[in-house]
């Protein structure tokens, strides 16, 4: 079902849906190793979404010459330490605010070592915040940090909530959007950062990724990997789920709003953590996306 104005999700259906392939591909990648989080399995299981659960065991589409399981363990493992790094970083710089926006079934807040003081705020609809919970909970799972979950649909006034939950936007914070700008439209992927850069003190840190035209999504190189879910049974189509159209330049938005920023090629994070991209039709794909990160001057 394509997107609309109002439209809402579970972890089994719509945006929700592919948080939960996400958690599934870091549950792979803590399997072999690759990463440490020992909740992404037990988390993806209690979801009971069957094509989903096929994933983890085996029912993916590593014959068809898209990506193997491996390789797609790595893509998730390079991902998951960039978003770590930056909170590492930033903790290290002395930040104690740390911000999750769509957290979806992020276990930061439960699996990195946060240091004392340290409060994470994770931001999500609320049946999404409210399974997570309840779930790791039911894990006897604690956070490390103190942990803030806030419901609310990113499209609502979420800087409000954020403020109301205690957020201090005189002191530094570290925020990720790990996963979410090809969800919004254009327009609401800058409205997104100018809310990030106006809620932020200097000495702030912001990571997320840049993919110039989500077009990429819906076109005839990801067919292929499309084609290896549904044979699981998850009928989600990424180009009903993502807008397409030209967006502005991440890097370029940031600068200009006061962030000084770096980026990485996917070339160049794979490398960094000692892989070697993938060369097949869906990598090369997204030969212009960047990671970037930035800290507010």
């Amino acid at each position: 079902m394509a997107r609309s104005d109002n439209d809402s999700w579970d972890l089994a259906t719509s945006v929700g849906a592919t948080a939960t392939v996400v958690a599934a591909q870091r549950a792979i990648a803590a399997r072999n190793s690759l990463i440490d989080d020992p909740y992404a399995e037990p988390l993806v299981r209690a979801v009971n979404a069957d094509a989903v659960t096929r994933l983890l065991d085996g029912g993916t589409h590593q014959e068809d010459g898209a990506f193997t399981v491996q390789q797609a363990a790595e893509a998730m493992a390079v991902r998951t330490r960039f978003y770590d790094e930056l909170f590492t970083r930033a903790a290290a710089a002395g930040v104690r605010q740390a911000v999750i926006l769509a957290s979806g079934l992020d276990t930061r807040a439960y699996r990195l070592r946060w240091p004392t003081g340290t409060i994470v705020y994770e931001l999500d609809q609320p049946a999404v915040i409210e399974f997570k919970t309840e779930t790791l909970g039911n894990l006897g799972a604690h956070p490390t940090a103190q942990r803030r979950a806030i419901g609310i649909d990113l499209r609502e006034d979420w800087p409000k909530a954020l403020l109301a939950n205690g957020f201090d936007r005189s002191r530094p914070a570290a925020w990720i959007a790990e996963g979410l700008t090809i969800y919004l439209p254009p327009e609401a992927q800058d409205q997104l950062f100018d809310n990030i850069t106006r809620l932020s003190a200097p000495g702030s840190h912001v990571a997320t990724e840049y993919v110039p035209d989500a077009a990429v999504f819906s076109d005839n190189r990801s067919e292929r990997v499309l084609a290896g879910y549904r044979r699981s049974g998850l009928d989600t189509e990424l180009s009903d789920l993502v807008y397409a159209g030209r967006r502005s330049d991440v890097l370029e938005f940031l600068t200009a709003r006061g962030w000084e920023m770096s980026s990485q090629t996917l070339e160049e994070a794979y490398a960094a953590h000692g892989f070697a991209l993938p060369d097949n039709d869906m990598f090369s794909a997204f030969a212009e996306a960047r990671i970037v990160t930035g800290i507010l001057t």
